[in-house]
C-alpha cells in the first residue's frame, strides 16, 4: 500500500456518505436563547487624528519640539517590528521618563522624511531635547558610556 492509500484511509471522505467506520462528529450546539444583540444605528465616527492635515515634515518638528525624548522606530516599544528598534526600544524603556515613539510603518511618508530630515539612512532614529543622537549602535554606545543618561537627564530637567 502506497503513501497515499495510506493518507486516504486515514481521511474522511467529505460528500461520499460516510466516516469509513469512525464515530460521526456531533452537531453543533444550537445558540442559548438570549437577547438579540443591539445594533446602532448611528454610524461610529473616528476621533480625527491630531497628525490629520500636517505634512510629514510637520509631524517630524512637531513630535520633536513637543516631547523631550522621541524614537522613531519599526513598531512599537512593546511590540517592536525590527531588531534595530527593540534594541533602542529596550535601552530606552530602560530609564524611567516619558518615551514618546512613532512607527514609521503606519505612515510611509513620515519614514521617508525623517531620513531625510535627520541625513540617517536608517531607523530606529532618536531625538533627544529636540537634537537627533543616531541610531540603535550609537544609542547603545551612549547607554554603555553613561552619556545617554546624561543627555536625558538634562532634557526632562529642561522640559
Amino acid at each position: 500500500m502506497g503513501i497515499r492509500d495510506r493518507i486516504k484511509r486515514r481521511l474522511p471522505i467529505i460528500g461520499a456518505g460516510g466516516n469509513r467506520g469512525r464515530p460521526e462528529a456531533a452537531p453543533p450546539a444550537p445558540p442559548a436563547p438570549g437577547p438579540a444583540p443591539t445594533v446602532s444605528a448611528q454610524p461610529v465616527e473616528e476621533a480625527p487624528s491630531p497628525l490629520a492635515g500636517l505634512s510629514p515634515k510637520e509631524i517630524i518638528e512637531g513630535l520633536i519640539k513637543d516631547h523631550p525624548v522621541v524614537l522613531f522606530m519599526k513598531g512599537s516599544p512593546s511590540s517592536p517590528m525590527c531588531g534595530f528598534s527593540a534594541k533602542a526600544a529596550g535601552i530606552l524603556t530602560g530609564y524611567d521618563m516619558p518615551l514618546k515613539h512613532f512607527n514609521v510603518l503606519s505612515n510611509p511618508e513620515v519614514r521617508n522624511e525623517i531620513k531625510e530630515f535627520s541625513q540617517w539612512p536608517t531607523i530606529p532614529q532618536i531625538y533627544v531635547n529636540g537634537e537627533f543622537l543616531g541610531g540603535s549602535d550609537i544609542l547603545r554606545q551612549m547607554h554603555e558610556s553613561g552619556e545617554l543618561k546624561e543627555c536625558i537627564d538634562e532634557a526632562l530637567a529642561g522640559s
